[in-house]
């Protein structure tokens, strides 16, 4: 690799169990086209092979390494260091909103738990036997449940969210956006569970709509928006008097 302009990189990582959260800080080599993965990795292979993170396919498509980065939170593996750099350091952390295992692991389970508190579960009729349903691509359900399909459940949003920071009871944008996928989508049967889902204590009526969610979601997808559906839909089943 061509060596950057800097020489050395700063580098404090968090490290602890959540109870006991203490800074490290690390000189690191600098080098052109460096991401934050290649620094996290360079200390551990480097500097001290107990430093515990996650990371897989290296190419954006897992969401495995999402960390928090100068208090950001982000896919590691696709942010060059150059672009998050304050003069010659920087700092990262885990996930917020989640426990922390292990310096920069968290623990995932709140959060797919509010998956499934959120009906973001498919509701199917058919069996093996019925004949595949047609769905008209062009419909504006179907383009609604489109639009939010390419979540990986990185968790990006939900450490983002303030929402989420100050109640631990809601239910998050990753989840309520997979329930409004599911509210839209024509092969779905559970709209009934889904609208009461997220209609309780910790749903879509606890969003502030501060946009946190949409402004860092590595895969552009609009939670906010969903969420905003969501809030639409909770408010017509209630007046019409389902619940």
């Amino acid at each position: 690799m061509a060596q950057m302009t800097l020489d050395n990189l700063k580098v404090t990582i968090a490290r602890g169990d959540g109870s006991d959260v203490r800074p490290q800080v690390f000189d690191v080599p600098a080098y052109a086209n460096q991401t934050v993965l290649d620094v996290v990795s360079w200390v551990q292979q480097n500097a001290d092979p107990t430093l515990s993170y996650r990371f897989a396919c290296r190419v954006g498509m897992c969401g495995s390494c999402a960390m928090m980065v100068n208090g950001v939170p982000r896919w590691t593996c696709r942010t060059h260091i150059s672009k998050v750099l304050e003069g010659d350091a920087v700092t990262i952390a885990p996930l917020r909103n989640l426990p922390v295992i292990k310096d920069l692991v968290v623990d995932m389970d709140p959060f797919f738990d509010k998956w499934v508190g959120a009906e973001g579960v498919h509701h199917g009729a058919l069996t093996r036997d019925d004949p595949i349903a047609e769905i008209d691509e062009a419909s504006e359900t179907r383009v609604e449940a489109n639009a939010g399909i390419e979540c990986i459940n990185c968790s990006v949003c939900y450490a983002a969210c303030d929402t989420v920071a100050g109640n631990a009871d809601y239910l998050g944008p990753a989840a309520l956006q997979r329930a409004w996928t599911l509210l839209n989508d024509a092969k779905d049967e559970g709209r009934a569970a889904i609208l009461d889902a997220v209609s309780g204590s910790g749903g879509c009526h606890n969003c502030h709509s501060m946009g946190s969610c949409t402004t860092y979601c590595p895969n552009d997808l609009d939670p906010m928006s969903a969420i905003a559906g969501l809030k639409r839909e909770t408010a017509k089943s209630f007046f019409r008097g389902r619940r």
